[in-house]
């Protein structure tokens, strides 16, 4: 047997990946609620590194930021041998599934790493500002960076679109017929709300390499900036975060129904 099937097949593994559901969920949550408050001027840092921040400041926040890390990159490890265990006859559907769950790999890891940054000391690099100005000091920087904005705007299109026609429903186990609607509301909500964020996002990213400015590039803090400043912006800013809230509950349902 492989090592990809040994983990998936471990009951034990596949518990502690189905928390990292739960840490995202818990995440989004954060983030949906620091947005809100935002909306109505209180200062705060709508993004992954608020939200982490945030539990770090409660008591016993380090060992549950740990814990955290634990799940996340328990489920990372999921999705990585996941992606080689894909049963598919057709090879471009076969890598077309491969790259969605590796993909998602490198997003879980990528927020583990977060975690484990603020969990050593209180903070979690320099940014995405930091990173774009080093990514466009060197050669070729501009491309890797518009090819980034791109990936993370059709990520965002791809969100809307999943949300819309619901296709988050094929990542779980058929869920009881009394919850399927609660489920699909904040499934749909969620996967909007997260998209137009996203996509807001690639787009500051896009904008920031070909102006060179890395000021103009960040994370989901700097896209609920970008919302603000358009027409009824605390509105939008309200919905998105209400929508992230909604993300963090189907996130919720996920760690209880996931495919795993």
């Amino acid at each position: 047997m492989s090592l990809a099937s040994r983990v998936e097949q471990s009951t034990a593994f596949r518990r502690t990946a189905r928390a990292g559901y739960a840490v995202s969920g818990l995440l989004h949550v954060l983030i949906g609620i620091i947005a809100l408050s935002t909306a109505f001027g209180v200062a705060g840092r709508a993004d992954q590194t608020g939200a982490l921040r945030a539990i770090a400041s409660v008591p016993a926040g380090f060992v549950l930021l740990w814990a955290m890390v634990v799940a996340l990159l328990a489920l990372a490890l999921w999705r990585v041998a996941n992606g080689f265990t894909v049963h598919e006859t057709d090879l471009r559907k076969r890598w077309s599934r491969r790259l969605s769950e590796w993909g998602q790999a490198i997003g879980y890891l990528a927020i583990a790493l977060l975690a484990a940054g603020v969990a050593v000391d209180g903070r979690a690099g320099g940014g995405a500002e930091a990173i774009t100005a080093q990514l466009l000091a060197v050669p070729g920087g501009v491309v890797l960076i518009v090819a980034v904005g791109l990936a993370v705007l059709g990520g965002g299109i791809w969100f809307i679109v999943k949300g819309v026609l619901r296709r988050f429903l094929t990542d779980l186990k058929t869920p009881p017929t009394r919850v399927r609607p609660a489920i699909e509301a904040f499934g749909v909500f969620g996967h909007v709300a997260k998209g137009l964020a996203l996509a807001v996002l690639g787009i500051l990213i896009v904008v920031a390499a070909v102006t060179a400015d890395p000021q103009r590039a960040g994370g989901l803090d700097q896209a609920f900036s970008a919302l603000a400043t358009l027409p009824f912006g605390a509105v939008l800013i309200g919905l998105v975060g209400v929508g992230f809230i909604a993300y963090g509950v189907y996130c919720g349902f996920r760690t209880r129904f996931a495919n795993l």
